[in-house]
């Protein structure tokens, strides 16, 4: 399992991440996520840790603390979501729904 890190400072390094949270366990671990086109942090970032006991201690500890002028948002990660061509709620978009918009 992956713990989700959100709400971070731009200027944290995986490095930075693995640190913070390796107080609580041993970290397997640690990414942050780059824009694709600017090549800088999205500020938030993922931690993987050696045994879900860590997992949860982090979690606890963490969430909600103050860290690079920030508080965090710690939990665990969920799976991603497939994309599709509709928008959340499945109001139709492109098929010329009701409510919807075409893209056409």
């Amino acid at each position: 399992m992956s713990i989700y890190v959100g709400n971070l400072s731009y200027s944290v390094t995986e490095e930075d991440l693995s640190k913070v949270f390796s107080e609580y366990g041993t970290v397997k671990r640690a990414q942050i996520p780059l824009d694709r086109e600017t090549g800088r942090s999205r500020g938030f970032g993922f931690v993987e840790m050696e045994s879900e006991t860590d997992e949860s201690a982090a979690i606890e500890a963490l969430d909600g603390a103050e860290w690079m002028g920030r508080q965090m948002k710690v939990n665990k990660a969920r799976p991603r979501e497939e994309k599709s061509n509709y928008r959340s709620g499945g109001d139709n978009w492109g098929k010329g729904g009701s409510g919807g918009y075409s893209k056409y």
